[in-house]
């Protein structure tokens, strides 16, 4: 039975909406356009939905402290906010992709190294404010260190020593010099030898000098305090 007139015209205007929509969304999926976000369900862009700002790398009290270490440590490698799976290897035998969830994802504050960028010791810069759960995280990240035979050193932000006082204590934990005839970058693993040192005058950063507290740094596992969906990491 043929159809009306009008019902057919109806058909084939639906058909042709139909063959529109489905060949413009097989080009956005070419061409990489993205639909406007309308739901929880839609693709996220990297840039568009999370606009990056560049901010500091170190805190007023992490620069103070590696000014200072430089100081009380000459010849030693001196590294900043490095990622404890840079230089801590964990056994496969379980999910490597777990482990670098619980600790693998945190940094150490500052890292002294021998010449041959060995980890001797950590600093580990700490807050009087730090919340529950940051404290937990410098315990695990100081755990794993302690275990793995890397000496771990805390120092409150507000009351960092001098570089007599850091020089006294650091010694003490990174063990006699070395031989003579050592030098500071040869292809070895020790440090070295420790050379007198005077007291410093004064940081690189006066302690009241202003700073914009917009700039500071991604404090370590940040975003992971601010997802209030996700379970708290075990304490483990």
């Amino acid at each position: 039975m043929a159809l009306p007139e009008p019902a057919l015209f109806t058909l084939l205007v639906c058909s042709l909406m139909l063959l529109a929509g489905s060949a413009l969304s097989r080009r956005q999926r070419q061409t990489g356009v993205r639909k406007p976000c309308s739901g929880h369900n839609e693709p996220l862009d990297t840039v568009q939905d999370w606009p990056p700002q560049a901010v500091h790398v170190l805190s007023v009290a992490e620069r103070r402290a590696l000014d200072l270490l430089k100081h009380a440590l000459p010849g030693f490698l001196i590294l900043a906010q490095v990622p404890v799976s840079r230089f801590i290897r964990v056994s496969s035998s379980h999910s490597h992709a777990e482990w670098l969830r619980r600790a693998g994802s945190l940094s150490a504050d500052l890292v002294i190294c021998d010449s041959a960028s060995r980890v001797l010791a950590v600093v580990d810069i700490r807050s009087e404010t730090e919340t529950p759960r940051s404290k937990r995280r410098h315990e695990r990240m100081a755990k794993v260190l302690q275990v793995a035979r890397v000496q771990v050193v805390n120092w409150q932000e507000n009351a960092l020593p001098t570089a007599q006082e850091a020089r006294r204590q650091l010694t003490r934990l990174l063990g006699p010099a070395p031989a003579a005839g050592d030098t500071a970058f040869d292809h070895g693993s020790k440090p070295m030898p420790l050379i007198p040192v005077g007291e410093m005058a004064e940081l690189m950063v006066p302690k009241k000098q202003p700073f914009d507290t917009r700039l500071e740094p991604v404090p370590s596992a940040f975003y992971e305090d601010a997802d209030t969906g996700h379970a708290a990491l075990s304490p483990r």
